[in-house]
């Protein structure tokens, strides 16, 4: 794995880690389609094609907006580390909410129906598991804002992830039986973030350290909600929300995730 570490390397040195400076010439994005219940969903897979060998598989679950071009960008990155990154489409035929109003019912929908959620996530699971290019037994989960309450719920259930990382997720635990789990769990957190509630993260932490997980959570002081997104300051502005882009926190929960792939997926 000297290749991945050494790309991990360069990574962790180069700051802000944002798309057109992480992404080399051989990084493919595609539409990934995948299908359960009936039902087509369209997620992204993003890998290195000049690799001639099976890499590790992270699967990317995207904010309350849905599968838009940030959490693509996120996808293109882990790529050029040298992971094979599909980001899931959670809301089915791509669909991505234009106003907070319809995210928060698009992510009400999923989280109130455990069953159907997970369901799409293990078809993604397996669909990634049989790609050509991804090594199947080293499979991790990462999540944003509602796609971190994902992973983190991934995690509770005891699905076949070696690793749940959540950044700025929300705390709702969807699974009423929590199963064992062994895997490692990150959950980096703005320390000043109203929309994630402290209670609920502890208890969440707790039912997973109580179930086998090996759980840590990081808060990042003076970041807020979204923290690592750089649109969301704008989105703050247009919709009234309580969201700002933390680069200091960017960078360091992007460099302690990096760090908890390697540890999972490469050891």
């Amino acid at each position: 794995m000297g290749r991945l570490l050494l790309a991990l390397f360069v990574s962790l040195m180069s700051l802000p880690l944002w798309a057109d400076e992480v992404v080399g010439p051989h990084v493919q994005g595609e539409t990934f389609e995948y299908t359960t219940g009936g039902q087509t969903y369209k997620g992204y897979l993003a890998y290195n094609a000049s690799d001639d060998q099976p890499r590790p598989g992270v699967l990317l679950v995207h904010e309350w907006w849905g599968l838009n071009d940030y959490i693509k960008q996120r996808a293109d990155q882990l790529a050029a580390l040298g992971f094979v990154a599909l980001a899931v489409d959670m809301y089915g035929d791509g669909k991505v909410a234009q106003h907070p109003d319809d995210a928060k019912a698009f992510s009400a929908q999923v989280m109130q129906d455990w069953p159907a959620a997970r369901a799409r996530l293990d078809a993604a699971l397996a669909a990634l598991r049989q790609h050509p290019a991804v090594d199947g037994d080293h499979i991790a989960a990462m999540g944003y804002c509602f796609g971190g309450g994902v992973v983190m719920n991934m995690a509770l259930a005891g699905m076949p992830i070696d690793a749940a990382i959540s950044f700025h997720g929300s705390p709702t635990q969807a699974v009423s039986q929590p199963q064992p789990f062994d895997g490692l769990v990150r959950i980096y957190n703005g320390q000043d973030d109203p929309l994630v509630d402290k209670q609920a993260l502890a208890d969440m932490a707790a039912t997973l350290e109580k179930d086998g997980a090996k759980v840590r959570v990081v808060e990042y002081p003076g970041a807020t909600h979204a923290f690592t997104n750089p649109d969301a300051d704008a989105l703050a502005k247009k919709f009234d929300l309580p969201l700002g882009y933390n680069a200091a926190a960017d960078a360091a929960s992007w460099q302690a995730a990096l760090l908890t792939l390697d540890k999972a997926l490469n050891q």
